[in-house]
C-alpha cells in the first residue's frame, strides 16, 4: 500500500473523524457564522431587524451554506468522480486514479452527510427553522455553461465543472475555522472538509494537467474558452436564499431588493471572484489555457485576470 492510500485510510474525516456535535454554546452568544462573511449584515434595513433579527439571518446563512455544500458535494462533484473511478471520463484512466476516485467520492458522501446533520442540530437547538432550498437553478445554471462551450461533450464538461470547483480556495474554508467567536461544532467541521479538500485540490490539480495533455488543439481551445465562465458561474452569490431569508426576517420585498442590491455590487462580487480563483487561474495558466486561440481574452473578459 502506497504513503497516500495508507493516508487517507488513517487520516481521511469519513474513516478517522468523529461525530461532530453542537454542545452548549448558544448560550454564550457565540456566532453561527463570521458576520464579516455576510455582506448584508450590517445594512441600515437589517440592523433595524435588531440583534434577535440579524442573529437568525446568521442561522439561516450557515443553513444555506451547509445546504449548497451538501448538495454540491453529490450532485456535481460525485457526478464528476464517478466517471472517473468507473473509467467513463473519455480516456482510460489508471486504476491507482480511479482508486483515488472512489476515495474521494466517499469524502464528498461524508461532507454532505457531516452538513446537513449539523443544519438539522443547530436549527432544533437554536430554534431557527431551516427555509427550503432548492439546488435545480444552480445546477441548471451551471451545467448551461458547459453545454454552450462543449455541446457534444457533456462528460467533458462535468470534468471541468468539478476541477474548477475543486481548485477554488474560498474564505469560508479559510477562515471560519480561525474565527473564536464561531460555534466550535461549524469551526470543527470547516476545519475537517479543509483538510480533506487540500488533498482533493492536488488530485484534481494533477488530473487537470493529465486532461490537458491528452486532448487535441482544437479541444484545448473549447476547454480554455469555457473555464472562466465555469469559475464565474460557480462563485457568484446565489441571491434567491438570501431574498427568501431576508423575506422571513420581516422585510417588504422592496427593502429585500435594496439590500441585496447594496450588499452586492458588481465591484466587489467581481473582486471576491477574483481572489477565490486565483490558485485556479494559476494552475489554468501554467498549463497553456491563456497561450490558445482565445483563452488568454476569455479570462479577461472575465474579470479573472489582474
Amino acid at each position: 500500500m502506497s504513503t497516500q492510500e495508507r493516508d487517507w485510510y488513517q487520516r481521511a474525516g469519513v474513516r478517522s473523524g468523529p461525530r461532530r456535535q453542537l454542545t452548549d454554546e448558544l448560550v454564550t452568544g457565540r456566532a453561527f457564522f463570521p458576520p464579516a462573511l455576510v455582506p448584508y449584515l450590517d445594512h441600515p434595513l437589517v440592523t433595524e431587524l435588531g440583534e434577535a433579527g440579524r442573529r437568525e439571518l446568521l442561522a439561516r446563512h450557515l443553513f444555506q451554506y451547509l445546504d449548497f455544500t451538501a448538495q454540491f458535494e453529490t450532485r456535481v462533484v460525485n457526478r464528476a468522480t464517478d466517471r472517473i473511478a468507473g473509467n467513463r471520463c473519455g480516456t482510460d484512466t489508471d486504476v491507482a486514479v480511479r482508486l483515488d476516485a472512489y476515495r474521494i467520492y466517499c469524502d464528498e458522501g461524508y461532507h454532505s452527510l457531516y452538513s446537513l446533520d449539523v443544519v438539522q442540530q443547530v436549527s432544533r437547538a437554536s430554534g431557527v427553522p431551516q427555509l427550503p432550498y432548492d439546488f435545480g437553478p444552480f445546477l441548471r445554471r451551471l451545467d448551461a455553461v458547459g453545454t454552450e462551450a462543449l455541446p457534444y461533450e457533456p462528460a467533458l464538461a462535468q470534468l471541468l465543472q468539478v476541477v474548477v470547483f475543486e481548485t477554488l480556495i474560498t474564505a469560508v474554508l479559510n477562515d471560519i475555522p480561525k474565527d473564536p467567536d464561531v460555534l466550535t461544532v461549524v469551526r470543527d467541521i470547516v476545519r475537517d472538509h479543509a483538510k480533506d479538500e487540500g488533498w482533493h485540490h492536488a488530485f484534481f490539480s494533477r488530473f487537470f494537467r493529465e486532461l490537458w495533455t491528452r486532448e487535441s488543439a482544437g479541444s484545448r481551445g473549447r476547454i480554455a474558452r469555457c473555464l472562466p465562465e465555469l469559475i464565474r458561474c460557480s462563485l457568484l452569490p446565489d441571491l434567491r436564499p438570501i431574498r427568501a431569508s431576508l423575506t422571513a426576517a420581516g422585510l417588504a420585498p422592496s427593502a429585500v431588493e435594496d439590500v441585496v442590491h447594496d450588499s452586492y455590487p458588481p465591484a466587489s462580487v467581481d473582486q471576491g471572484i477574483r481572489r477565490a480563483s486565483r490558485h485556479a487561474v494559476r494552475l489554468f495558466e501554467e498549463v497553456g489555457a491563456m497561450a490558445v486561440p482565445g483563452g488568454a481574452a476569455a479570462f479577461e473578459a472575465a474579470g479573472l485576470l489582474p
